[in-house]
């Protein structure tokens, strides 16, 4: 079938999309001490020592280092233990984020394995959160996202985690060990680190909830399937990150091959084995002498604009694909809450529209890129004047085939085996985030959720009255899985899923709403 070829002003617009980083991540300087020291901002680690800072109602710990800086001859090794330090180490402000593209430069360091711990003021023997925040494998920060607010209101332990990205963190090669995983085995690293700490902050080390958002829920969805994750969380709260994500090509955007998330091993070596010459290198020696920044602009320069952002599996840490993994109900036993939001590909529609505009004509001929001699029953089920716009409809079908309907039948599939919660986030006029393309309808779109539960560095917002009682409802919801794996009934039908809309509490039926009954045969 024909492909649909984009000017590369429009791709690189879109690619901009993909990761939806909320804000490019800051970095900190990490030495100075934030002011004088408050009661309950000391505490002990297993590494040593750390002072942090005290504010209304919460403590807050930023830039604790979980394992070694992975510089020199650690690049490309799963972490290693933290070197301990003496006297108290000042954690006020974060770590540096790791290495990554803004679009316009480079940010970050190859030293960023660090966390961040937000506590109740007087807390002791709290559940314990785990963020993994997202932005394609490729961008964002733990520090990104301020969860003081469900830290107090959900009377709960956050903890934010930076995990390598891109080249430094999925890079893949004949020979080496741990070859496309090394972010996944960051956040293996915290997740112990969690156990063995979270005493010292106030936390239960015996109630831990690993959570994401993006790129931080199909890594949680690949801690589900991953054997040596076995032991290390409780719970599992998935957003927007579905292990059973897949698209058609083009229908992710133009351009884009059919795939998922995640590569094999033996393509993520092969890729590296590439990579390897374009930078002059014949091994990994020499790869591991060249700065970090270097590789970094090399991937990005490269046809896949970054050709590293997919977790691989095939490896010890991931021994296959976790959509294989859930269909074969091979994966950790613990209570899940899954969902989505109802508009989840607008933002990408609103990026390429912006560039090249979707016409009716277009619409049908991004139809026929992706599903062929089925294009004509697509566009049957998704007529243009159903919508605002080809653009709309456009998105409404790749949100459907893409987000929502694999994730109502991952949760199908997890229901099985587990207490499965599901949900939907429904509010359409969500706020935007910075550099939206004015007057596009982008509704309840990936990532608009993340204000309702978070502080959001670079995404200033104000929500109205009725978005605050969200807000709060959403932080109850979460904060309630977190403590007792049950936040409302669990998943038997459809229409067991929980409706996150202002004014709107109740249900809504998944398979009704995105037409997944139409989409099963696809």
């Amino acid at each position: 079938m024909a492909r649909v070829r984009l000017p590369i002003s429009v791709v690189a617009a879109v690619l901009a999309v993909l990761g939806l980083p909320v804000a490019p991540a800051q970095a900190a300087d990490r030495a100075g001490p934030g002011g004088r020291p408050y009661d309950g901002t000391v505490v002990a680690t297993d590494s040593g020592r750390v002072r942090g800072s005290s504010q209304d109602g919460y403590r807050s710990f930023q830039g604790i280092p979980y394992a070694a800086p992975p510089v020199g001859d650690l690049r490309w090794r799963d972490p290693q233990p933290v070197t301990a330090w003496s006297g108290v180490r000042p954690v006020s402000t974060p770590g540096s984020p790791c290495l990554q593209s803004t679009g316009t430069g480079l940010l970050g360091s190859e030293d960023c394995l660090y966390l961040n711990v937000t506590t109740p003021a007087r807390a002791a023997h709290r559940p314990v959160v785990v963020w993994l925040h997202g932005g394609g494998f490729s961008t964002g920060a733990g520090s990104d996202y301020d969860p003081h607010r469900m830290a107090v209101a959900g009377d709960v332990v956050v903890v934010t985690v930076n995990y390598r990205l891109g080249v430094l963190g999925g890079f893949g090669y004949p020979g080496l060990a741990g070859s496309g995983d090394f972010g996944l085995a960051d956040q293996q690293a915290a997740l112990r680190w969690v156990r063995r700490n979270a005493a010292a902050f106030g936390g239960d080390p015996g109630n831990v909830t690993l959570a994401g958002q993006s790129a931080g829920g199909m890594s949680v969805c690949s801690q589900l399937t991953s054997p040596s994750a076995a032991g290390l969380f409780d719970k599992a709260l998935i957003q927007s990150g579905s292990c059973l994500i897949n698209y058609p090509d083009d229908l992710f955007f133009p351009g884009m091959s059919a795939g998922s998330p995640w590569t094999t091993r033996t393509a993520v070596e092969a890729a590296g084995s590439a990579f390897a010459g374009t930078v002059g290198c014949a091994g990994l020696d020499c790869l591991r002498q060249k700065p970090a920044a270097d590789l970094l602009r090399a991937d990005l320069a490269g046809p896949a604009h970054g050709g590293f952002a997919k977790p691989a599996y095939g490896t010890a840490l991931l021994p296959e694909e976790p959509a294989a993994a859930l269909r074969a109900g091979r994966f950790h036993r613990v209570p899940v809450l899954e969902g989505g939001n109802r508009d989840e590909h607008r933002g990408w529609a609103a990026a390429l529209n912006a560039g090249w505009t979707i016409t009716a004509d277009r619409y049908r001929q991004l139809l026929t890129a992706a599903f062929g001699d089925r294009a004509a029953a697509v566009a049957a089920q998704y007529p243009v004047s159903a919508y605002p716009s080809p653009a709309v409809a456009w998105a409404t079908v790749a949100t459907d085939r893409i987000w929502s309907c694999p994730t109502l039948t991952g949760e199908q599939l997890m229901a099985r085996h587990t207490r499965l919660y599901a949900y939907e986030f429904a509010d359409r006029s969500a706020p935007l985030q910075p550099g939206s393309v004015p007057g596009f309808p982008y509704g309840a779109y990936h990532a608009a959720e993340l204000p309702y539960l978070f502080d959001l560095t670079g995404w200033p917002i104000t929500l109205t009255p009725e978005q605050q009682g969200l807000s709060r409802e959403m932080i109850a919801a979460w904060s309630a899985f977190a403590t007792t794996g049950r936040p409302w009934p669990r998943l038997r039908d459809p229409a067991d899923t929980r409706l996150f809309a202002p004014g709107e509490p109740g249900t809504v039926d998944l398979g009704t709403e995105h037409d997944c009954g139409f989409w099963s045969g696809f």
